[in-house]
């Protein structure tokens, strides 16, 4: 038996020439510090594909309002709802497929076809002029671009172990990121000429639709990230007939770390192959993990509609701009918190710890909110994104995207179904209006607060 094991070592430190992999193994052995090549990579295809995503919440209010269908202005956030829930909708269907794709023909294909369809769909969701043209972009959008998982992957992949964590908090940062300059692009560039009357003409391309611009601003940069992935390395192993034919395998490495971080690999890789539907410690982190990814993009849909609501249905009058901007600003607090306060605290708590205090504390804030109008569900999720990746790195990543997909396709399509029922009981005795919006919120955040607690969730062994 042990025999055996020496073997299937010996075997997976060969290395073949023509091989994507084994030429990204090498380089890794070679490689002293920072990988900041690679990691640049990794950060700028994370934001791209990162700005879609939120960057139709500061004027998804005035773009369903434009398209006349619907009947009463109480009925907006409805149709809302829905428009928001289609990326998701989309993204979940597909987030296996792709991962299957990544794992049999490489990440950069994948990764060229997401970035394109940043390019191609969001450019024509921005030049829609229906609710069903704009529905099914974004759901054509969030089918293709559906990288989430082959992103982390890729990041584990293309660093050595001790800049792994590095690697992935690269892609959760730089998504961070994205969440603060897409709102902020949808906020100050959407309805151009009403907001700069002496730059852009009502009779232009501009004024005759008036959320081009931000997707057009998205989908240019998109273009150049594309253009930069043409450098983009591959990971895919591929030990297959061709490779044996044409070259056979070079010398097993000599070096010590290199045939450890080998062996870790291999572990790892036959781990991966256990029945994960088994593995309760990351099934119980995934479910958690959902719970409050509903509940971030239940609030982010139906805050962006309230500020934007007449006050006569409780809401705030903001324009497009005034949401970009809340968003934005509170999305650089989210990050500040995340790279400055969040590493000590996790250290001395834990990441559990952490969740829970986050989720605590969110609940009286949310109970507020009616009079207070910041706050962000993100930061509830850091530490179930640590807790996932400690229990099993890599293949869940699929499982856990599609599953995180379904739950943020309920958030916008429930939140705006309940925008627009609140809307219509503003005198009721029980929670009239967005009070029963904002409870329904903290129902769920309670929720996702008492599933990290035993005996639901299994936190996994350290490792």
């Amino acid at each position: 038996m042990e025999e055996n094991r020496i073997c299937l070592l010996d075997r997976e430190l060969e290395y073949y020439d023509n091989c994507p992999g084994c030429k990204m193994d090498r380089l890794k052995q070679e490689q002293t510090g920072v990988p900041y090549k690679h990691l640049s990579f990794i950060w700028i295809v994370s934001l791209c594909t990162a700005l879609p995503i939120s960057s139709l919440f500061p004027f998804i209010y005035f773009m369903i309002r434009d398209f006349h269908i619907a009947k009463r202005e109480e009925d907006i956030g409805y149709y809302a709802g829905f428009l928001g829930s289609s990326f998701m909708v989309g993204r979940a269907l597909t987030s296996l497929c792709w991962g299957y794709l990544a794992d049999r023909y490489g990440r950069k294909p994948i990764i060229l076809i997401g970035t394109s369809s940043v390019v191609v769909f969001n450019t024509i969701f921005g030049l829609s002029t229906s609710f069903w043209m704009a529905l099914s972009m974004r759901f054509l959008l969030g089918c293709f671009n559906s990288l989430l998982g082959t992103i982390r992957a890729y990041a584990s992949e293309v660093c050595s172990k001790e800049y792994r964590s590095l690697a992935l908090s690269v892609v959760s940062t730089s998504r961070g990121i994205g969440l603060i300059i897409g709102p902020a692009i949808g906020g100050f560039f959407a309805q151009p000429a009403e907001k700069y009357p002496n730059v852009f003409a009502k009779s232009s391309i501009f004024g005759r639709y008036p959320y081009f611009l931000p997707c057009l601003i998205i989908s240019v940069s998109a273009v150049g990230v594309l253009i930069a992935c043409k450098w983009l390395p591959e990971t895919l192993h591929r030990h297959g007939q061709k490779g044996n034919e044409i070259n056979g395998p070079s010398e097993p490495s000599s070096d010590e770390s290199g045939r450890k971080d080998n062996i870790e690999q291999l572990e790892e890789r036959q781990t991966r192959k256990a029945n994960l539907l088994k593995n309760w410690p990351l099934m119980s982190t995934i479910i958690v993990y959902c719970v409050f990814s509903l509940q971030e993009m239940a609030y982010s849909e139906i805050f962006s509609l309230w500020a934007v609501s007449d006050k006569k249905y409780g809401g705030l009058s903001f324009s497009s701009q005034e949401v970009g901007e809340v968003l934005a600003i509170s999305g650089v607090g989210l990050l500040l918190f995340q790279l400055l306060l969040y590493p000590p605290v996790e250290r001395i708590l834990g990441p559990l710890m952490v969740t829970r205090l986050s989720a605590a504390i969110s609940i009286p804030l949310l109970a507020c909110y009616p009079y207070i109008a910041m706050l962000s569900g993100v930061s509830v999720v850091t530490g179930l994104f640590i807790l996932q990746n400690n229990a099993v790195r890599g293949a869940a990543n699929g499982i856990s995207v599609t599953a995180m997909s379904v739950f943020k396709a309920f958030g916008p399509a429930g939140g705006g179904a309940l925008f627009s029922w609140a809307q219509k009981r503003q005198v009721a005795s029980f929670l009239p209006g967005d009070q029963m919006v904002f409870f329904a919120l903290n129902v769920v955040q309670f929720i996702g607060l008492l599933l990290t607690f035993k005996p639901f969730l299994a936190e996994p062994r350290r490792q």
